[in-house]
């Protein structure tokens, strides 16, 4: 391990021979690749490709949070998330365009203040998708367009929470979806939100 900066660092080992598991029109495809290790061997790796997301914590001048409850078929939950969504728009879109759509489909507000609060990869054992975290101020209302929502969205409830009231349940494990613990914390941990609070 080099003395320098704790630091994550691009790395690729050679890949020998790569099939397809699964893949059609949708977002995520599954690939088996096999990789040459650094002492010679081959090993299989699976990986899910995936496009990425953009995730926003919309909070309102009286720290309140924007949040959703949604049904995951796959965790078998409904989850207390926030508005989020997958960067496969426009070639080229930017993971800041795709909050600022996001915000405006799925809570229907505009926001005059961005702050990136990190990008992380949410599970980089068998995927490179990455999440981009927003914190979003200066909330006002803002028209869906022609934006439908279908399935889980379409049953999907939303309200207004404070940031303490949320901050504790993620604290409790009550709140449990990644990205809402990974934005909650930071903003706290920043000062970015609640900071007069605790």
């Amino acid at each position: 391990m080099s003395d320098g900066a704790l630091a994550d660092r691009p790395e690729s080992w050679d890949v020998v021979d790569s099939s397809d598991l699964h893949r059609d029109g949708w977002v995520v495809a599954l690939r088996s690749d096999q990789v040459r290790t650094p002492d010679g061997a081959v090993a299989r790796r699976l990986v899910l490709e995936h496009p990425g997301a953009a995730v926003v914590l919309a909070v309102d001048d009286q720290e309140r949070v924007f949040v959703l409850q949604q049904y995951r078929h796959a965790a078998g939950r409904r989850f207390v998330e926030i508005p989020a969504g997958l960067c496969d728009g426009d070639p080229g879109e930017e993971p800041l365009e795709v909050a600022r759509r996001e915000l405006r489909e799925e809570a229907q507000l505009q926001a005059t203040d961005w702050t990136h609060l990190t990008s992380s990869y949410a599970s980089p054992g068998i995927s490179a998708e990455v999440q981009h975290l927003y914190l979003a101020r200066g909330l006002s209302a803002a028209d869906r367009g022609d934006f439908e929502l279908h399935h889980e969205e379409a049953d999907m409830t939303t309200r207004w929470v404070a940031f303490a009231e949320l901050y504790d349940a993620v604290l409790a494990g009550q709140v449990a979806d990644g990205p809402v613990v990974q934005c909650v914390l930071l903003a706290r941990a920043l000062d970015l939100v609640g900071g007069g609070e605790r």
